[in-house]
């Protein structure tokens, strides 16, 4: 494996590193030291791109997509419960999270891109980030913004696609997005910034159906319980992905949940789940789900969460890496899992109720009477 010498960038030749409200001694910075060099990706599909399109690619980490998977499942979590809601075709389902999974993809690049471009100074002296296009160089910060203008507009694009509440929804997001690298900054608790913005798609899949949230109470109370519950994944799983970088945050001053509670680490994991599971099954509740959707969607995110955090070990890096990449789908997967089956069951007795000439409020009070 090849290395390179690794020098302090230009401008740090100083005792003393700034950066916004940080200052370390410089003989903390990994300088003159060997460490393994940067090397093109050999697999995957970023590996087939033009050489000059690879540190794009890497900037909106189209090699790592575990982060999209997280912000498109808020999206489609709120899309299967209000397609159970509302009975609408399986056709319009399966478009509309398309749609969701192509705008997840195109906006967590642009909010990597941001973030970096805001670590820039810092990402080079944290081993998991110094490689970054960015942090070596590789892409300059104009460019970087560049970038990040075309990337918006693409989003902006795609969100056009929706029907147009969904644009007044999905706008606000943007502010979330930039401000989260500026938490890390001031607060131990960057986390729930971060899940204010990965969670918004909860609020986007109910109108991207044509459901007016602001006229259907029912509807948004279930909103706001699936929004609220997906933050707490959020922390919890960031949780368990800022311990990867703990000793280096805080010699650069990077602050983090991790950090704040590191030695009860495992407790509010479970507090976190706890929360998240509780409110999942309010939402469920808000929308009369049956049980199909309680013992699916909440039955499977208890029994995931818990076993993360029973089998994921803290102090080491590629361990917490493994449940942060393949928890994306224990737990995500498995609530979709029970939305998707509560979908279909719905779907189900509402062509029961058309051929028995039954209006939705009949059938669940025989349902209550049952």
């Amino acid at each position: 494996r090849s290395t390179i010498r690794y020098d302090p960038p230009a401008g740090w030749q100083i005792r003393t590193f700034h950066d916004s409200q940080t200052s370390i001694p410089l003989e903390q910075l990994p300088s003159a030291i060997e460490t393994p060099g940067y090397e093109p990706p050999r697999t995957g599909l970023i590996s087939y791109l033009p050489s000059s399109w690879i540190p794009y690619a890497e900037l909106a980490r189209l090699d790592k997509p575990a982060g999209t998977y997280y912000l498109f499942f808020p999206c489609f979590f709120s899309t299967l419960l209000a397609a159970s809601y509302t009975h609408v075709p399986t056709l319009a389902v399966l478009q509309t999270s398309a749609l969701f999974f192509t705008g997840a993809l195109i906006m967590r690049g642009a909010g990597c891109t941001i973030n970096d471009l805001w670590d820039r100074n810092l990402d080079p002296h944290v081993a998991r980030t110094r490689l970054r296009p960015i942090a070596r160089r590789a892409v300059t910060p104009f460019q970087g913004i560049t970038f990040t203008g075309f990337q918006l507009l693409a989003g902006l694009g795609l969100l056009l696609q929706f029907p147009t509440p969904c644009l007044y929804y999905g706008i606000p997001s943007l502010l979330l997005v930039a401000t989260y690298p500026l938490a890390k900054r001031v607060t131990h608790y960057p986390q729930f910034v971060l899940g204010l913005a990965f969670s918004w798609g909860a609020f986007m899949g109910f109108p991207a159906l044509g459901i007016d949230l602001l006229s259907d109470p029912t509807a948004l109370k279930a909103v706001a319980a699936v929004y609220t519950s997906c933050i707490s994944w959020t922390v919890l799983y960031d949780m368990i992905y800022a311990h990867m970088d703990i000793k280096d945050d805080a010699k650069v001053g990077i602050k983090s949940i991790a950090l704040r509670h590191e030695k009860k680490t495992k407790a509010v994991l479970s507090g976190l789940a706890v929360v998240q599971t509780g409110l999942l099954a309010t939402a469920g509740t808000m929308v009369d789900a049956s049980p199909v959707f309680f013992i699916g969607s909440c039955g499977s995110a208890a029994a995931t969460l818990g076993l993360m955090i029973w089998k994921v070990r803290l102090k080491e890096a590629g361990n917490c890496w493994w449940w942060f990449k393949y928890g994306a789908w224990f737990t995500g997967g498995g609530i979709s899992l029970g939305l998707l089956a509560e979908f279909m069951s719905q779907s189900n007795q509402t062509e029961a109720r058309t051929r028995m000439g039954m209006p939705r409020s009949a059938w669940r009070e025989l349902g209550s009477n049952l």
